[in-house]
């Protein structure tokens, strides 16, 4: 299910206000997800590089206490690695703010937060927010409560 950060669909926030629309949004779903819940908060980073450096700069910014988890080529035939970055902290909302402002600003991408499980997933973007939950009565149910958040499209992007 996908979930705008801004009424109308608008892509980026511009104002305190509409930042605080935006990390209201994501820790709202966020908290349904996984109140009182420890999660893991991955982040990447992308270079040519198969050893990444020890804390990229942005990591340390944007994703505090992340460690490197591993590494993997990005395409069979590309020279481009992901390196993937972790921790795991009791969710709270604002814990990662932060972050997920550096996501609503396009700073940071391809951040996922999820359960221990992986039976909840909860992947910002720029724009928004994709969830993929448990089971299609828990999807239903969400997208029920926030019906408003939802993108008017028929396919629902």
């Amino acid at each position: 299910m996908r979930f705008h950060s801004l009424p109308g669909s608008k892509r980026y926030p511009e104002t305190e206000d509409q930042y605080a629309t935006v990390l209201s949004r994501y820790n709202t779903v966020l908290e349904e997800l996984f109140a009182g819940q420890d999660v893991y908060v991955i982040s990447p980073d992308w270079n040519e590089h198969p050893v990444p450096d020890p804390r990229p700069i942005d990591h340390e910014r944007w994703h505090p206490g992340a460690r490197f988890w591993t590494s993997v080529r990005a395409d069979p035939g590309s020279e481009v690695y992901t390196h993937l970055y972790v921790s795991r902290v009791r969710w709270k909302t604002g814990c990662v703010d932060v972050l997920l402002r550096a996501v609503a600003d396009d700073r940071m991408a391809g951040v996922v937060i999820t359960d221990e499980l992986v039976r909840r997933v909860h992947h910002p973007y720029d724009g928004g927010a994709d969830v993929l939950l448990a089971d299609r009565d828990e999807r239903d149910r969400m997208r029920e409560r926030h019906r408003d958040w939802l993108s008017a499209h028929p396919l629902g992007l």
